[in-house]
């Protein structure tokens, strides 16, 4: 069985994000990019069948995204067969789809896994809209996939806690919520091992970028409704200062 994880690389969360002169996009310049959260769990559950049945797992990134060098050759040190850099996508997520289905038509898979969603796109449609350019089934939201017999086995969730199991014969596309496992950790000794390697190959794709229809007009940074008095002095003032804050704010009544 042969498994491809189609991965995506995203602004850092932790580093602080500031907009464009135009307020159209975000400022990439001097942003720090990683692996997609739910693409990492989507690998880790690829890398779990892998170990239950001997699958090859291949993981899949567009060149366009920055730093997605250091996600594919991670993703080869926590035990991916191999990983391939896409020449000739987009950013929005219509045209990562048609990069990953022009790709997938030469060089076929069993199964593909990606995250069901990231936290830079405006629909997080990836598996849906890549299924459909491959004429494959396709299940979201699932969080847990095992082979059975020659089949997928897959739980998919619902809200309120609920899910349940679905059977689908292969080929198809999954869009994962959450692993059954935390994503493991590679060490850095091991990254830069198969950096040196070299296993990430490089394949051009002849996919025009179809744009998703929708425009950005305007961004707007979160605005501070409040702020924090930072108390200083002895203990003993600093303590009636709370006090008085609690009474003034009707907490405390004596």
């Amino acid at each position: 069985m042969r498994i491809v994880v189609a991965m995506k690389a995203v602004p850092d969360l932790v580093e602080e994000i500031e907009l464009t002169p135009d307020g159209t996009d975000i400022d990439r310049e001097f942003l720090k990019f990683v692996l997609n959260e739910w693409d990492d769990q989507a690998l880790e559950e690829a890398l779990l069948v892998k170990d239950e049945t001997g699958a090859e797992v291949l993981a899949v990134g567009l060149a366009e995204d920055p730093d997605i060098d250091q996600a594919l050759y991670t993703a080869i040190a926590k035990g991916a067969d191999g990983a391939v850099k896409l020449e000739g996508g987009g950013q929005d997520t219509h045209s990562r789809a048609a990069a990953f289905a022009a790709y997938l038509a030469e060089e076929p898979a069993d199964v593909v896994i990606t995250g069901v969603q990231a936290p830079d796109d405006l629909d997080g449609q990836l598996a849906p809209m890549l299924a459909a350019r491959l004429r494959q089934r396709h299940v979201s939201v699932v969080a847990e996939v095992r082979v059975h017999d020659g089949e997928l086995v897959v739980r998919q969730e619902f809200s309120g806690g609920r899910s349940h199991e679905l059977r689908l014969p292969t080929p198809a596309v999954i869009g994962l919520q959450a692993s059954r496992e935390a994503p493991r950790y590679a060490p850095i000794t091991r990254i830069r091992q198969a950096m040196q390697a070299g296993g990430v190959r490089e394949v051009s794709v002849a996919a025009q970028p179809t744009g998703s229809g929708l425009s950005v007009r305007r961004m707007y940074p979160p605005q501070a409704s409040g702020h924090a008095e930072m108390l200083s002095g002895e203990t003993e003032d600093v303590a009636a200062k709370i006090i008085e804050l609690l009474r003034e704010r009707g907490i405390v009544k004596a």
